[in-house]
């Protein structure tokens, strides 16, 4: 239900907040809830990638891309990721989440999101999101970008996104 709630705050705030471009970066600030937290009293690691879903929604809210996405009936799922964790957030702390999509390849998008409370990077992600159809079948990346105003062929990804994205099974 937090995470509802966040999706909704992230929603309605988007109206006060700048429109950014698609490729980011989109910067989204949080605040850690006592419902964030585990037994050590640290966010629990599961919700840094429950935050990092509100972001990328928050990213696609502020490109204008729901509604164009919304009307071809595509939808976003996450194929892979990996989190490095370098520090940890506790109760009450303000961070932000920055968004960027790296590029892409022919199946999926790449992003990078970094969690960063004040100047220090508390946490860094790499994302791996395909686009599907509902009633079937997934969307060329290509056709997302050029949906998006970009052109079709994909920036050239930094190394270790590339190095990263290589190593998973397609």
């Amino acid at each position: 239900m937090n995470l509802l709630l966040r999706l909704a705050w992230t929603w309605l705030a988007r109206r006060w907040r700048a429109p950014v471009s698609t490729l980011g970066p989109c910067v989204t600030p949080f605040r850690v809830l006592p419902t964030d937290l585990d037994l050590l009293m640290h966010v629990n690691n599961g919700v840094y990638l429950s935050l990092m879903d509100v972001a990328r929604m928050d990213l696609m809210y502020r490109a204008d891309l729901v509604e164009k996405i919304a009307a071809r009936r595509w939808y976003p799922v996450v194929v892979a990721e990996t989190i490095q964790f370098r520090r940890s957030l506790y109760l009450l702390d303000r961070f932000s989440i920055t968004t960027t999509v790296a590029g892409w390849d022919e199946k999926a998008m790449l992003l990078e999101q970094q969690f960063v409370r004040g100047s220090e990077v508390i946490a860094s992600a790499i994302v791996r999101s395909r686009f599907l159809v509902r009633g079937g079948g997934g969307v060329d990346p290509s056709e997302l970008a050029v949906l998006a105003g970009l052109p079709a062929q994909s920036p050239e990804l930094p190394e270790h996104v590339a190095l990263w994205s290589a190593s998973q099974m397609r």
